[in-house]
């Protein structure tokens, strides 16, 4: 009982700020401004935010797009829409909203999970889920080049043969993770490492780099996976399901500015995961704001201004 009354007030409180006129510091809400994007406190989800407000005002300058960062989960995003302080979602994960606000079961193919949470999202929220800008994040194992070259590995499966000399640096979190954890590793690849060390996960990329670790288990669309040249093995037996990136929108605005359907469809398949780690890595390391990255990024690519977008769904 105590558990549950406890689950109840952190959600009276959160539905209390929602509900508030506008999210702390940030003084703006859907009343004052014509768009707000509900971003994250992540580097990539502010970058793509970003990209995602400056092709709507490049398209129409008659209209005014605000965002709302720092949001420290993608419930928090998801809340921010269903209780009107926004109206679209700059980044969402597939894998996440199956497990999180819709409470299903993994799917481990990518495009029915894809599937899903287009109808899903229609159905119960009345948002229309785009098609993904072309990048997922997700977990994925990686090692030096040095060593993907010298063994010729290419493949998880791959390290089997010598797994039982290797060490591995993994998330914390993931060594408790139910479906795509490390018990559903061993269960689903048959082997295991050496030994396998629990860190936090921004450590994992230098520890490799190194040589304090043989392998490590990081996210595909992190910078240092460049900055660090690693090769991200390929999860040929489907450990880990699909995190594939789409913006989301409320249709509601959609038929308030049907012109905004056009615009955020011209960036599917714009970004992939080889560039989405160029844009985290410019941000994390060279220490450029997101905004301006997402300028930069615009500005190379002409604001897609010759992609002929494809209207994914008409409600």
């Amino acid at each position: 009982m105590k558990k549950n009354l406890t689950k109840i007030l952190l959600l009276i409180i959160t539905l209390g700020l929602l509900t508030s006129c506008s999210f702390p510091g940030l003084g703006a809400n859907i009343n004052e401004e014509n768009i707000l994007i509900a971003s994250g406190n992540t580097t990539e989800r502010q970058i793509v935010s970003e990209i995602v407000r400056q092709m709507l005002e490049h398209y129409d300058d008659e209209i005014k797009v605000g965002i709302i960062n720092n949001l420290g989960s993608t419930n928090l995003i998801h809340q921010a829409l269903m209780s009107n302080n926004a109206n679209i979602s700059g980044v969402m994960y597939t894998g996440t909203s199956l497990t999180g606000e819709l409470e299903m079961e993994p799917i481990i193919d990518t495009e029915e999970a894809m599937k899903v949470v287009v109808k899903e999202y229609k159905d119960r929220f009345n948002q229309k889920w785009y098609p993904s800008f072309g990048f997922e994040n997700t977990y994925a194992f990686m090692v030096t080049r040095q060593f993907s070259e010298e063994n010729n590995i290419t493949k998880v499966s791959e390290l089997e043969n010598m797994a039982s000399e290797l060490k591995a640096g993994v998330d914390t979190a993931w060594m408790q993770r139910q479906g795509d954890g490390y018990e559903d590793f061993k269960r689903i690849y048959g082997y295991d490492f050496s030994k396998v060390y629990p860190m936090e996960i921004g450590l994992v990329y230098n520890a490799v780099e190194a040589g304090e670790m043989d392998v490590v288990l990081g996210y595909t669309t992190d910078g240092r996976i460049q900055s660090n040249d690693l090769v991200v093995l390929e999860d040929d037996k489907n450990l880990f399901p699909p995190y594939d990136a789409s913006p989301v929108v409320k249709y509601e605005l959609i038929e308030k500015y049907p012109k905004i359907d056009k615009i955020v469809s011209k960036l599917e398949g714009t970004i992939s995961s080889e560039d989405m780690q160029k844009l985290n890595r410019r941000a994390d390391e060279d220490l450029v704001e997101p905004k301006n990255v997402a300028t930069e990024f615009l500005k190379e690519n002409n604001y897609f201004k010759d992609k002929e977008p494809i209207i994914s769904e008409v409600k």
